[in-house]
């Protein structure tokens, strides 16, 4: 597999998704954040590509895969990863998931273990409770954005909107992900290209599945079972992420086979501003797990 390829992946109760393949090597698939938004690794795919066969989609009901009415469970979504999985005749695969896309690759390792070679678990909150990070997050976001006259003003009054057209939508979002960006000048133009294309956020999903992570994280039979899986995983953070990075400690200790990697230079998207760290540190946890097979 050369050159991307677009595919559509059936799913087993009849949900399309896109996919995306590329590159040549050892499976590496790619699970975007959200949820409810939908790939944004294409910058990432190209160097990625040197390295392994990449796989990149769209989430169920998010961006060009088919729109549904969910459900939206964490459980449905690992069943749709592996239906990505089979599609494309992997055995085994590594998986990179950044933010959400992080929780649902390790949800789907805990599940399959056995098809899992490797664990990249990238900008992701841990799986302690969100009493641990979220307020700092808040007042993090709140001030990243308030850095430029008139930013968090314009976001807070589409935000207060009852009803907003796509094109406020689209602005909201961009405003909302300039904040996650350490280079404050470039950050408008970096949280536009992540707009370029634009699908609309699926909120429902976004709502379903962030209620069930919260009742899922810090819970023992979620620590229980991260202590017993024998995945190696690299937590990948940045330094600059305005979710505290202490937030994804609680997945480091439970752990048994686990490596931290930050880099020093970036927000929350890793590869935007620090491709290169970013590329060495996934090229290295692929490497590491074929030695240790």
């Amino acid at each position: 597999m050369a050159r991307a390829e677009q595919e559509t992946v059936t799913t087993d109760d009849g949900v399309r998704l896109w996919a995306s393949g590329s590159g040549r090597g050892e499976p590496l698939v790619l699970c975007h954040g959200g949820p409810g938004l939908w790939d944004m690794f294409a910058d990432a795919a190209g160097p990625l590509a040197d390295l392994a066969t990449v796989v990149r989609w769209d989430q169920r009901g998010c961006g060009r895969s088919e729109r549904c009415v969910g459900p939206w469970t964490a459980a449905r979504f690992v069943a749709d990863l592996d239906a990505v999985r089979r599609h494309f005749g992997f055995d085994r695969m590594a998986l990179l998931g950044h933010s959400w896309g992080a929780q649902l690759a390790l949800e789907y390792a805990l599940a399959h273990p056995e098809r899992v070679s490797a664990l990249v678990y990238a900008a992701g909150t841990g799986i302690g409770p969100d009493a641990g990070w979220r307020d700092a997050f808040t007042a993090n976001f709140l001030a990243r954005l308030g850095d430029r006259p008139g930013r968090l003003a314009r976001w807070r009054e589409l935000t207060d909107r009852p009803l907003r057209t796509g094109g406020q939508e689209r602005e909201r979002a961009v405003l909302q992900w300039s904040a996650e960006f350490a280079d404050r000048e470039r950050a408008p133009e970096l949280a536009g290209r992540m707009a370029d294309p634009w699908f609309a956020v699926n909120d429902a999903c976004n709502r379903a599945l962030d209620r069930e992570r919260r009742g899922r994280c810090g819970t023992t039979e979620l620590y229980d079972a991260c202590r017993a899986l024998r995945v190696p995983v690299t937590i990948l953070d940045g330094a600059h992420d305005i979710r505290p990075r202490s937030a994804a400690d609680s997945l480091e200790r439970a752990l048994p086979r686990v490596r931290r990697v930050t880099l020093t230079e970036a927000g929350h998207m890793l590869w935007t501003e620090d491709p290169a760290g970013f590329t060495e540190a996934v090229a290295r946890a692929v490497s590491d797990s074929r030695k240790s097979e």
